[in-house]
């Protein structure tokens, strides 16, 4: 093998390394990415932190199971979709699932992770409420 045979196969073998490196370090860039943006809250649709809304039994809805090896219901046959405020009054419309029908006019805090949704809710009482929340409701 002559001199520059074995430098052009060096470097092709370096063109090879340097384009896996690239797509690595995109992939970990775009990961990262999604995670701030998840995280913070920048991707829209993509709630997180806590929430309030109040039961309005005419916005649930049956939900049934596709069958298939994973149950994306949760479980809960019931669907509820109600505009939900954040602490500054923001509103959002947020989905949650339950077992049973809720109190109607019941004052419910959510708990939001991105991607997940809705991971808990319990009733308040309206003075629990912060007061650009209440401004948005009724009593």
């Amino acid at each position: 093998m002559d001199t520059w045979s074995w430098v052009a196969d060096s470097f092709a073998r370096r063109q090879k390394v340097g384009k896996r490196v690239a797509v690595i370090a995109a992939v970990v860039l775009v990961a990262a990415v999604a995670v701030v943006g998840f995280r913070w809250g920048l991707i829209p649709g993509m709630a997180s932190g806590t929430y309030y809304t109040q039961v309005d039994n005419t916005q649930v809805r049956e939900q049934e199971s596709d069958g298939g090896v994973i149950d994306f219901t949760g479980g809960m046959p019931l669907l509820y979709t109600l505009p939900s405020y954040d602490e500054n009054g923001s509103v959002q419309d947020l989905s949650f699932g339950t077992e049973r029908q809720l109190r109607e006019g019941a004052y419910l805090r959510l708990n939001v992770l991105p991607v997940r949704g809705v991971t808990e809710w319990r009733e308040v009482h309206y003075e629990e409420l912060p007061s650009a929340v209440q401004a948005r409701m009724r009593r």
